[in-house]
């Protein structure tokens, strides 16, 4: 019976660890972190955004982002457990 319980033990903890690691809490980053991330997935310095109000969020601000760049991005801002907002509707004045 002492077996049983020490498995059940450490499943118990195991599965109190995966919990808390799902509902982690994302961290503002810097605005380097933000450019290095931007050019490893092809896109330039200041496309992503995050706000300090919305910390949760990471906003791709870019007129129609190719889906490998956008899914990169996804990718990146699901490692640091952020959700990711494209604004991909823009129409920036000609010059």
């Amino acid at each position: 019976m002492n077996g049983y319980r020490a498995v059940a033990r450490a499943m118990a903890t195991g599965g109190g660890l995966a919990l808390l690691s799902a509902c982690a809490t994302p961290r503002m980053h810097s605005q380097d972190e933000l450019n290095t991330a931007s050019l490893a997935c092809g896109l330039t310095y200041g496309e992503l955004i995050q706000d300090a109000e919305a910390k949760k969020l990471l906003i791709l601000f870019r007129e129609a982002p190719p889906p490998a760049k956008r899914a990169c991005v996804y990718q990146w801002a699901r490692k640091q457990h952020m959700k990711l907002v494209v604004i991909d509707s823009i129409k920036f004045p000609e010059e």
